[in-house]
């Protein structure tokens, strides 16, 4: 049979043993926080048992099974998966609190909201719909709690360095938030456009109160840090260079 174990760190080993080598394997799943029995018999792939480790007392006591259950198959899935892995599942739920379901061969796995996208959006069923068959990359398997989070911008190329390219260039956006140290302004034509700060100092002085949501802005991209993902506009400044002749983009 196969012995499947889960180390204290999160590492998953493997090891085909037979009656002879049951004692010396005894030390090794002492220490395992999961560990599983799968017979090597052709057509017998299931799990021969599944169990937590340790119990508060120390002891392993594993479920000695007949029949597969739906937790068991699931278990023996998650033993094909490896972090970094690219699946392709269908998005089945689209929870209120922000997580997306997807089910990959019949074992449900989640996107939480930071892995959906690279681009700024608001609510998940702006980037993915019920139904949607999608492409993710494995960031976990988690076997104790059989867990599978995936990621879907794991697989799209990142557009901030792009983004970053494009310090110094002048553009015109819409105002899309107003907060009270300045105003965000979206720099690209496209609802998941990417929105730049101006603080209330980069702001024009003509400008006084009277910006709203939706007034277009002529504002220079000053900054972009990629690392922390904000990018810095000034309107003081795109002023300046358009007065200097400088071409727009």
């Amino acid at each position: 049979m196969e012995i499947v174990r889960e180390d204290e760190d999160g590492k998953i080993t493997s090891a085909v043993v037979d009656e002879t080598q049951f004692e010396a394997l005894t030390s090794q799943l002492a220490g395992a926080r999961a560990a599983g029995v799968v017979s090597m018999y052709a057509g017998e792939d299931l799990p021969l048992f599944t169990a937590v480790l340790p119990d508060s007392d120390g002891v392993l006591r594993a479920r000695w099974q007949t029949e597969p259950t739906p937790s068991d198959r699931d278990w023996a899935f998650l033993k094909t998966l490896r972090r970094g892995q690219i699946v392709t599942g269908t998005v089945t739920v689209i929870a209120g609190f922000g997580v997306t379901f997807v089910d990959i061969g019949g074992f449900t796995a989640m996107i939480n909201i930071p892995e959906l996208s690279w681009r700024p959006f608001d609510y998940p069923s702006e980037v993915v719909s019920v139904g949607q068959e999608v492409t993710a990359e494995v960031l976990d398997v988690d076997m104790v709690r059989e867990r599978v989070p995936l990621s879907l911008r794991a697989v799209q190329e990142d557009p901030w360095p792009q983004v970053a390219q494009r310090i110094g260039e002048v553009v015109t956006g819409p105002v899309t938030k107003i907060v009270p140290f300045g105003v965000f302004v979206r720099i690209e034509d496209r609802n998941d456009g990417f929105q730049g700060l101006v603080r209330t100092d980069e702001l024009d002085e003509s400008c006084g109160d009277v910006v709203e949501v939706g007034d277009i802005l002529t504002v220079k991209i000053i900054d972009v840090d990629v690392t922390r993902r904000r990018i810095v506009l000034s309107h003081v400044r795109a002023l300046t260079s358009a007065a200097e002749g400088q071409p727009r983009d």
